[in-house]
């Protein structure tokens, strides 16, 4: 199991064609990799959280770009692509008092698969997931 700490941008988007492509288009012209990626769509909006490498501020290419978003951290969860993976590290987090508030991710089937996780609190969170990697 592989847990780094990425940043997630949340981006608040129109919805509307072509808005996810402006944004991808953005990070793109920035040489930004985006390792993950979500949305929501209610009514005439969207929220797109996007996951990136910790270093680097971004939120200033959001701004000046006229993209309002939020900057958090966000843990990444590599581990092999099988079932209970899942179930073992929400179960770990819950029993330590950390809420996860918003969850994605995807699996190469049969080989790995990385789980995106917002949580309440980083630290905690990190504390409680080095005691499930050395149980």
């Amino acid at each position: 199991m592989k847990v780094q700490v990425l940043k997630q941008y949340s981006v608040f988007l129109a919805n509307e064609p072509g808005a996810l492509g402006s944004v991808a288009k953005l990070f793109s012209q920035e040489g930004i990799n985006l390792l993950g990626i979500s949305s929501e769509v209610r009514d005439d909006s969207a929220l797109v959280r996007i996951a990136v490498e910790p270093d680097g501020d971004f939120s200033g290419v959001l701004t000046k770009a006229g993209f309002a978003s939020v900057e958090t951290k966000l843990i990444s969860i590599e581990v092999p692509d099988k079932p209970g993976a899942l179930a073992s590290i929400s179960d770990t987090l819950g029993k330590a008092g950390i809420n996860i508030t918003n969850v994605y991710g995807t699996a190469l089937h049969g080989h790995s698969c990385r789980i995106l996780l917002g949580v309440t609190n980083t630290d905690k969170a990190l504390k409680a997931l080095e005691k499930l990697q050395a149980a």
